[in-house]
């Protein structure tokens, strides 16, 4: 696989991790404080965890194919265990070169 092509699915799936960590907060807070439903944690419990282990092979094969150290790649697994960090990762490691920024196309 292309750099490139792991550095945007590895972004992709960073979001997506974020974006289901948020998900399932608000499934507990109304489970937990609002003590109204337990839907939302039912529903995205599993996408949720899903979506965390689609994080980790995607993590491991950005290691590979992007050659990352294992400081970096250890940076990357922890990231997927508090909420939204992987969203600092991906700015750190954009920031620090270790994900390439996509290449603009030109507009003809």
């Amino acid at each position: 696989m292309k750099p490139s092509a792991v550095a945007l699915l590895f972004r992709a799936v960073a979001l997506a991790e974020a974006c289901s960590w948020v998900l399932l907060l608000g499934g507990m807070f109304v489970k937990w404080v609002l003590q109204d439903s337990e839907r939302g944690v039912q529903m995205f419990g599993p996408v949720h965890g899903a979506v965390f282990v689609a994080y980790l092979v995607v993590t491991v094969l950005a290691w590979r194919v992007l050659r990352w150290d294992l400081p970096t790649t250890f940076r990357a697994l922890v990231a997927s265990v508090p909420p939204l960090a992987t969203i600092w990762f991906d700015r750190w490691a954009t920031r620090t070169g270790r994900l390439p920024v996509p290449e603009p196309v030109p507009t003809a």
